[in-house]
C-alpha cells in the first residue's frame, strides 16, 4: 500500500509541475475523458481540480505518460531517482510547487537531507557551466572531444588501480 500512496504522491508532483494547479470545474462529455477521470480518480482517491484544467482533449494522454513514465515502478529509474531530478528540474525552472512536492515525495521514497542538497548542487553545477560554455560559444566538437579524453584517461587510471 505504501508504494500505491508514493506513487500517487509522485504523479501529484510531476502534474503540479507542468503548472496545472488551477482549480477549474470542467465536465467531462466525451466518454474517453470520463474513463480517464474514473481511472485518476481510482489511482488517486479523487480527481484534483490542476487535472479537470488540462484540455479534456490531451487530458488522456497526459494521463498516460505520467501513470506510465513517474508511476510505473518497473522503469529503469527507482521513485527516488526519479524524484531527485523532478528536483533538480524544478530547482532550475524555477518552480515553488515543484520543488516543495518533488523534496516531500524523494523523502517519502528514503532520500536523505544530503541526498536532496547533492540532487540541487548538481543541478546548480549544471547551470553554471551551461552559461559559461554558452556565454563563451565554446566549440562543441572540441568539448566532446575533450570530454571523451577525460573519460578515456580516468578509464585507464582505473584500470592500472585494479
Amino acid at each position: 500500500m505504501r508504494r500505491n500512496y508514493l506513487q500517487v504522491a509522485q504523479l501529484l508532483g510531476a502534474i503540479a509541475c507542468v503548472g496545472l494547479v488551477g482549480m477549474v470545474d470542467a465536465r467531462a462529455e466525451d466518454p474517453n475523458t470520463t474513463a480517464v477521470y474514473k481511472d485518476i480518480q481510482s489511482t488517486l482517491g479523487i480527481v484534483p481540480g490542476f487535472f479537470k484544467a488540462f484540455p479534456e482533449s490531451g487530458i488522456a494522454g497526459a494521463w498516460a505518460e505520467f501513470k506510465g513514465v513517474q508511476l510505473n515502478p518497473t522503469t529503469k529509474l527507482n521513485a527516488k531517482t526519479k524524484e531527485l531530478i523532478g528536483l533538480a528540474v524544478a530547482s532550475q525552472i524555477p518552480c515553488t510547487y515543484c520543488v516543495y512536492f518533488h523534496t516531500a515525495v524523494a523523502k517519502a521514497n528514503g532520500a536523505t537531507d544530503d541526498e536532496i542538497k547533492e540532487a540541487v548542487a548538481m543541478a546548480a553545477i549544471s547551470r553554471h557551466w551551461s552559461t559559461v560554455m554558452n556565454g563563451m560559444q565554446t566549440d562543441l566538437a572540441t568539448f566532446k572531444n575533450e570530454t571523451d579524453t577525460v573519460l578515456k584517461l580516468a578509464a585507464e587510471k582505473a584500470k592500472k588501480s585494479n
